[in-house]
């Protein structure tokens, strides 16, 4: 394989020829930087991405073009990929790998998932919560054993746990039933969703009510109930300042169904077909 100084020559030409090629429709993606007093063009953007000599612009790169719906090119894909695979860094490799979760293939998430395994926190992070956008079957045992690492981070057996609720598999069942029993809240909180999603039951965090369920309910109807699942997305409510430049309100990401699982796929910023999934109830099925 060649290596990432190698690629990146061959990519940097390409990546900043992509701008020229479709400029007027590239701007109107970096409107949302107009609250800062000089917003990158998309030509700045992609000449930081691959600009070997300092990290930060990469890191920077990579996150206005993995935002960008032009984001999706092949060549920013292939760029995405090469940091995944041979940056040192762990921030920039962080960013990379949510940028390729947003637009790759379902096969990419089998690469994606190696990274649970990386030294650095931020990547075992990303990569968690980048598994939340992409939809392999083939992956899914080394979702939920990660899941049961007690030693990993809190923070990413927590987006593990989100992750999984994508799978109405047994073995996710019962790895999220005894992620229940880990001390942290926030990770027997979303493995609760999670069993909420995959089962259609809502027994909260009572491990010994779900394993009570889990005996007594025949394989063939464990799933029947399920929910559509979503990735989460970050929102929030608008404050004033957002009211006052009414011209340029943000924008927040809808949650959607991951690559893979989705008969058709929607843009980023795209209105939903329908509503999102509500929350659990607050009384349990019976």
């Amino acid at each position: 394989m060649p290596c990432c100084t190698t690629m990146l020559s061959r990519l940097i030409l390409a990546v900043a020829l992509l701008p020229l090629a479709a400029c007027d429709s590239m701007m109107s993606d970096f409107d949302l930087l107009s609250k800062s007093f000089s917003p990158p063009t998309p030509q700045e953007a992609a000449a930081w991405a691959v600009d070997p000599s300092d990290p930060e612009a990469q890191r920077r790169g990579l996150v206005l073009l993995g935002t960008a719906t032009f984001g999706g090119e092949p060549t920013y894909i292939e760029l995405y990929r090469i940091y995944v695979t041979e940056s040192r860094d762990p921030l920039v490799k962080a960013a990379a790998i949510e940028s390729l979760c947003r637009f790759a293939q379902p096969t990419e998430a089998k690469l994606i998932a190696l990274q649970l395994k990386d030294a650095a926190v931020p990547v075992r992070l990303a990569a968690a919560r980048g598994l939340q956008r992409l939809h392999n079957r083939e992956i899914i045992d080394q979702l939920w054993t990660r899941l049961l690492e007690e030693t990993e981070e809190t923070d990413v057996r927590t987006e593990l746990a989100i992750a999984l609720g994508q799978y109405p598999e047994d073995s996710v069942v019962q790895a999220l039933i005894a992620a229940l029993d880990q001390p942290e809240l926030c990770v027997n909180l979303a493995a609760s969703q999670s069993l909420w999603l995959i089962t259609g039951r809502d027994y909260g965090t009572d491990r010994r009510k779900w394993l009570e369920w889990y005996a007594l309910q025949p394989v063939a109807d464990r799933f029947r109930e399920a929910n559509a699942y979503t990735y989460p997305t970050y929102r929030r409510d608008f404050e004033l300042w957002d009211w006052m430049i009414f011209w340029d309100q943000p924008r927040f990401e809808i949650p959607g169904a991951p690559i893979g699982l989705a008969a058709a796929a929607r843009p980023t910023y795209a209105a939903p077909a329908v509503d999102p999934v509500a929350a659990p109830a607050a009384n349990p099925t019976p």
